[in-house]
């Protein structure tokens, strides 16, 4: 990676490290609950299962859509935002974010991206099927799209307590990062590899 967006990279990751954590006590959780269950099989045997459940309980198809946003200039959008329980506490990102309830997962892609980068896309590519975000714990089922020709249109949409950083690179340096460990979560990662097939490492 050219040393200027290693500077800026590192920048935006000290600027957005924890410095301090602290548990609070009987504070009811906005986003995240847990539920048990029972569950018989066929084979008549009985287990117990924890089910961690995101956003609304209410919604039939909890979901994410995950993209990798490909701009005019050939240049991949990332994004640097705090990930307080990873050991850096900065992940490093493709943009993504939860499907609403009764929205198509390309709608709340095409949404998602703007409203974390200010950029629009008309060049869609859904990248394979579905998958499970931790099918061991959670009925969360991701899809992963690829957004080509994106263009700026300068306005962000983002929650009060979203703090992030775009981090524009080259395909080969998006990929370098997967390669590193910078971008290390499932997310991208897949989503960078279902790519593949659609882009050149430039």
């Amino acid at each position: 990676m050219r040393k200027e967006k290693w500077e800026e990279l590192n920048d935006y990751i000290k600027e957005l490290q924890t410095i301090k954590i602290v548990k609070k006590e009987n504070q009811p959780t906005r986003f995240l609950s847990a539920e048990a269950y029972q569950v018989t099989l066929q084979n008549g045997e009985s287990i117990i299962r924890e089910k961690i459940v995101k956003g609304r309980s209410d919604n039939p198809h909890p979901g994410a859509s995950i993209i990798l946003p490909i701009t005019t200039e050939g240049n991949v959008l990332l994004v640097v935002q705090p990930r307080v329980f990873t050991r850096s506490t900065v992940g490093v990102e493709i943009p993504a974010g939860y499907i609403d309830q009764n929205e198509h997962p390309l709608k709340a892609a095409m949404r998602e991206l703007e409203e974390e980068t200010a950029h629009l896309s008309e060049q869609w590519y859904q990248l394979g099927n579905g998958w499970y975000q931790d099918d061991g714990c959670s009925d969360s089922y991701n899809y992963s799209f690829l957004a080509m020709n994106c263009t700026k249109t300068g306005v962000l949409h983002r929650d009060k307590d979203e703090f992030m950083k775009i981090f524009e690179c080259t395909i080969k340096e998006a990929y370098e990062l997967l390669d590193k460990g910078y971008i290390a979560g499932s997310g991208g990662a897949i989503t960078l590899e279902r790519a593949k097939q659609y882009i050149r490492r430039r």
